[in-house]
């Protein structure tokens, strides 16, 4: 993962390469939440590859590069 200021700085940095996802950091904050909101619960259990997917979807995280196999 990579942080750039902007996405114009972002475009400067893949420099004709293949660029990957763009995401917001906000974007990535509520997935860090909702990923790992749980995680210390004494009742957790490891989740789903459907509820993986429904936590990127309720994000805003959608399309092919967000689908998991």
């Amino acid at each position: 993962m990579n942080l750039f200021r902007s996405e114009e700085h972002a475009s400067r940095w893949v420099a004709g390469r293949e660029p990957g996802e763009t995401v917001p950091v906000a974007t990535l904050g509520e997935l860090a939440a909702v990923w790992y909101g749980d995680r210390l619960a004494p009742d957790w259990e490891p989740r789903t590859r459907e509820q993986s997917q429904e936590l990127f979807e309720q994000v805003g995280l959608t399309g092919s590069f967000w689908r998991l196999a």
